[in-house]
Parts: structure tokens; sequence; C-alpha cells
């Protein structure tokens, strides 16, 4: 340990939806082991209320500012504008150390731009990541790649998402491997005998019968696609009469009003509200097979050992598809059908997708990413190693 300081560092994290939220608790838990280093600034821009509200009870995480930026029909403009005027305040008035950002959110570089602005450095959780289209997925292809510009920090989930970077010019000396900390919070999530607060679910795990879980809400995916997704899983369900489709449905009205109006009356498709991340992660324990757009459970269900058919055409996460574990599917209902049949139909097919282990990290990478910080600010003497992104069993 060097010596000690009598200032502490006052590190800002700022995240405004449920997938950043749930990737930032590890940090924030692993954070509080420090209070004679670190004092914790949480900021909320509330750029999604509700879903971020259920997560932020959850975790029992109690916000210093709540910017509650959102609004009706907010636009891409809004949150970028009112988060950045109302950080700027923030962080006039707070003056932190370091900022931290997760992911690709509007959020994400409306963050790291407020900080540029104000000097104060940048880290960003899960730098790296890439489709190489400006427009796939929009907006966070974008938002990712000009939050790397502004970033000081790179910590990315695996050893392909630093060599992106080194491509891009960054300094390696600026970018530690660090795993993904969604892994982590997983993790934390899993019970055994667990209780769901909606019955239906208890139900069907009583049943016996294969679950499909559904999850879709990427902005590229409204409209036809979504709709082409929908005949699918019709499909799906009418033809095979011993699996059930589990489908939380986004908060957004342009997500529910096509699934409603495609879904909401066929028997064996249970449409159910978002679910916090606690019964979604043992949820995803319970299902057979998982059908999605989310970027996060690309990263968990290879863990949990769930072959996962990716309703994208492109995957920032190419890593799980290299191992086997998922597969892109796109949304064109032909191709949703075939592949799911494969899986239902061919035990040793689906055997192969079965992998109960995950490139994108081990559970420790919050530590990882706070010890990093710490070294960096000179309060222990060594650099922590490295996540190795192995995914053999030594």
């Amino acid at each position: 340990m060097k010596d000690k300081k009598e200032k502490k560092i006052k590190i800002a994290f700022i995240f405004g939806t449920r997938p950043e939220s749930i990737k930032m608790y590890p940090i924030i838990r692993e954070v509080k082991k420090y209070p004679h280093w670190i004092i914790p600034i949480i900021i909320l821009t509330a750029q999604h209320r509700e879903m971020l509200d259920q997560m932020i009870n959850l975790f029992q995480i109690q916000p210093d500012f709540d910017l509650g930026i959102m609004e009706h029909g907010q636009s891409l403009s809004h949150l970028n504008s009112a988060s950045l005027l109302k950080l700027e305040q923030v962080f006039k008035d707070t003056q932190p150390d370091l900022v931290l950002v997760q992911g690709d959110t509007t959020t994400t570089f409306s963050g790291a731009l407020a900080a540029f602005y104000q000097k104060i450095k940048v880290a960003h959780i899960e730098a790296g990541l890439r489709t190489f289209k400006k427009y796939y997925p929009f907006p966070e292809e974008i938002n990712r790649r000009l939050t790397t510009v502004l970033a000081d920090y790179h910590f990315t989930p695996t050893l392909l998402a630093a060599k992106i970077l080194e491509k891009e010019g960054i300094g390696r000396e600026g970018i530690f491997i660090s795993g993904n900390t969604v892994i982590d919070a997983l993790l934390l999530m899993q019970e055994d005998n667990f209780q769901f607060t909606d019955n239906r679910i208890n139900q069907v795990r009583d049943s016996k019968k294969q679950i499909l879980l559904v999850t879709i809400h990427r902005r590229e995916n409204w409209g036809e696609p979504l709709k082409e997704v929908c005949q699918a899983l019709a499909y799906l369900i009418e033809k095979h009469k011993d699996i059930v489709i589990l489908f939380p449905v986004h908060k957004n009205p342009v997500i529910r009003e096509v699934v409603f109006q495609y879904l909401g009356n066929m028997s064996n498709i249970i449409l159910l509200e978002p679910l916090n991340y606690r019964e979604m992660a043992n949820l995803m324990a319970l299902s057979a097979i998982i059908l999605t757009d989310s970027g996060g459970i690309q990263e968990e269900a290879p863990v949990l050992g769930k072959p996962v058919l990716i309703l994208r055409s492109e995957t920032e996460r190419p890593e799980v598809v290299a191992m086997g574990a998922a597969k892109l599917v796109g949304t064109d209902a032909r191709a949703i059908c075939r592949e799911t049949e494969k899986l239902l139909k061919n035990s040793a097919y689906y055997q192969k997708m079965v992998l109960n282990k995950s490139p994108y990290g081990d559970g420790l990478a919050a530590q990882r990413i706070v010890h990093y910080i710490l070294y960096q600010y000179q309060y222990l003497n060594d650099l922590p190693q490295e996540f190795t992104g192995r995914t053999d069993n030594n």
C-alpha cells in the first residue's frame, strides 16, 4: 500500500437505464468496501424512468442526484441536451475526480461529454464493442465510439474489445481487460427454489414444459422486424404443444402495441410485465432456449448453459457466436422458426450450444475495475491481473 492520502477520490457513477444499473451495481457494491479512500456520487439521468426505478429498488441504491430527464415522446436530442445541462451543474457542485459511464446509451455519451467539458477524467465500462456499422445498432454504435474518444480509462470485457481499441489508436496503457460486470450481477442474483412474483411463471416451471424466453427492445427491430418475430412465435406455439413462451414486454408503447396485437390472445404465450433483474436472472436459468436482441443476455446466458438465438443480423459481441453458445438469426420469421426447431428437435445440436461458461467474465470484473482505479490513484501498489477470457475449464 502506498502512503495514505488525506484526500479521498470522488467517483461519480452516471446511469439512466435498466441495463446500465445492472452493470454498475457490482462496481458500486465493490466501492463500498473502501469508504476510507472513495466517496461515491450516484447520479441518475433517469433516461428510462420506470424500469430504472425497478432496478434501483431491487439493488437498494440510494442516488445522490436524480436528474429526472425523461419526458413523454422524448427524442435523442432531448435526452442528450437535458443530460448535458443538468450534469454540468452537478459536476460544478460536486467536483468529482473521476466519472464512470457504462455501455452505449445516450446517457453514456452525454455523461462522458459533460465530464470532458469540465475537464474531469472519464472511465468507460464495457468499452471496445463494435459492429462497425454507423446505424446498427442505432444510436448505440455511435454512442460508444464517441465515448471512446472522450474516455481516459477503457475497461473492456474481452481481449478482442481491447484489440479493437488499439486499432483505433487508443494506447494500451489506458486499456484494461476487466471482464463484464454483468456476469458479476448475474451470479449475485441466482437463488435456489426461487419463487416468482407472477405465479404464472411458477406454474409453468412446475408443469415441466420447455420454456422459450423472448425479449426484444432495440430500435432497429421496431415495426416490421418485430411483427416478423411475433409471427414466428405464433407459428412455434401452434406447432409445438410442449413449449411455453414467456415474453417480458418492454414498456415502450411502440413495442407493446405490436406484441399485444399479435400475441395477446394466444394460449401458451404468456406476456409478462418487465421483470426486475433478480426475477429475470432466475427465469433465464429456467429457460430451455432464449431468443433476444439484448446484448446483456448474450453475455449472461452462456454462463447458465442456455442457447441463445440473437434477433439481430449483427452483434458487437462476436465472441459468444464464435464459441458456439449463440447464433445470429435476424428477424426473418422463417429463419427464427428453422433455428428454434433445430434446437427443439435435435438434442445433439442443442447440447453443442450448452457450454456453461462465458467469454465475458468470471464474476470478478467489479473487483478488478475498482482495484485498477485505486492503483491509478496511488492507493494500491499492484496493478490487478487482467481477465484472460479463457473459456476452458482450467
